[in-house]
Formats: C-alpha cells, structure tokens, sequence
C-alpha cells in the first residue's frame, strides 16, 4: 500500500528496496537490517521483567509484519514457547494463508480498518480493502482475538459517512469487537521536513475533544465498545 499517513518518511529515504509484490500495489523502499530469530527473542528477553510485572508481552508491528510471513511465524513460534503474550499490528493487506498460518499462535490482532468505501480506500491508500475486510471477517469467524483500530485522518477517514459505514461492518460481523478510535497527531511532521519531502497532511490537525466524543457515539449507538486512543 501507498498510504499518506502511515508510510513512515525515513523508509522512503534508505535507498534499499523490498521485493515487489503482484498483489501489493507500488514498491517502498526500507531501512533495517537482518536479524535471526535468536538475535529478536535475545532483545525480548531482556524486558522479561517488565512483561511479568505489567502483564504485557511483545507487539509485532511495522510497516505490515505479515510480509514477512515464515520469519513472522518463527519468532512468534519462539515467543509461545517462551510463554510470551503475542500481539500482531497489522492493516490486514495480506494473503489469507499467511493470516492461517499465525493465527493459531497469536494472542490478540490490531486490526486497522481506515476507510469501508472500496474507491475512497483506492484512492487515498493505494489498494482495494476488499482482502482486508475478508481477513478480518475469517479471524473474527474463527473466534480470534482482535481489536480493530480507526485512523482518525482529518476530512478522509474521521468522516461521518466513512465511521457509520466502518460501524456497520463491524456490527454486522456479529460479535462483540472492540474499537480503539486514533486521534490525527503531528508526529510525522518534523520528518518530513527534515527529509525535504512532501506532507499532504500538514495542514491537518488533531480532531478536538468534543468531536472525538462525537465520532465515538456513532460506535457506542451500536453497541460497539470504543476507547478513543490506543
């Protein structure tokens, strides 16, 4: 995907290419470097303390961690024999058999689910969303644990039409999913200008108290528990 705001700027300045993918429209450029699963589960276990005593465990996020699906399913493999709680972050833009083969072995999905108008998501994100609803209706059918998580991006997804049509599906899955509503934030700002790049949001801002409560009332009138934040 080619989303506005959520393609962190510094992956578009490395040089350094991933692979193009027929079913992934465009071709990003990232920053990193190679690691083995013994290398991450090393880094985890150092903050074995701190999942103990706060009751967390390790989030795989990224860009979308589903592109990488065998290293994905290795480190979470490692992390369930650790005895760690496994989160995966993800936009759900991925083949419904990598989504099969992780399934079993994570603990809690964070599902984004930015815009329900197929030409909206098109047009502002890149790709259809008809594969990202579909994997989000097979993990909730399979009585997966998910939380689906609203980007709130100014006049594009924090829109009364587009959070109605976003409820709707939600309810109409017919199972009790949380909704975490994400207010817009400036965090990306200053990283585009230091990159000399283009933000097509710079002009936006943070969506004010009384209209978050407002956003989240079309979700609660349904009966849809939502945290504004998350």
């Amino acid at each position: 995907m080619n989303c506005w705001w959520c393609h962190n700027p510094e992956s578009r300045k490395s040089g350094i290419e991933r692979p193009s993918h027929s079913q992934y429209p465009g071709k990003d450029e990232l920053i990193g470097r190679e690691v083995s699963v013994n290398e991450v589960m090393t880094e985890l276990q150092k903050d074995r303390i701190f999942y103990d005593q706060s009751g967390g465990g390790v989030t795989f996020s990224g860009g979308e961690p589903l592109l990488q699906p065998e290293f994905l399913s290795a480190l979470l493999n490692a992390c369930h024999e650790a005895g760690l709680h496994t989160v995966v972050d993800t936009s759900g833009l991925a083949d419904r058999s990598d989504f099969k083969r992780v399934a079993e072995i994570v603990d809690l999905f964070l599902y984004d689910l930015k815009l329900a108008d197929d030409e909206l998501h098109r047009e502002n994100v890149g790709a259809s969303n008809q594969l990202i609803l579909d994997n989000l209706r097979y993990l909730v059918q399979n009585n997966k644990k998910v939380r689906v998580r609203v980007p709130l991006i100014p006049t594009i997804t924090d829109t009364e039409q587009n959070l109605v049509t976003v409820a709707d599906f939600i309810k109409s899955l017919d199972k009790q999913i949380p909704v975490d509503l994400l207010p817009f934030n400036l965090l990306a700002r200053d990283k585009f200008q230091r990159f000399n790049l283009n933000n097509r949001l710079k002009s936006m801002a943070t969506q004010a108290s009384t209209k978050l409560e407002q956003m989240s009332q079309i979700f609660t009138e349904r009966g849809i528990a939502v945290s504004i934040g998350g």
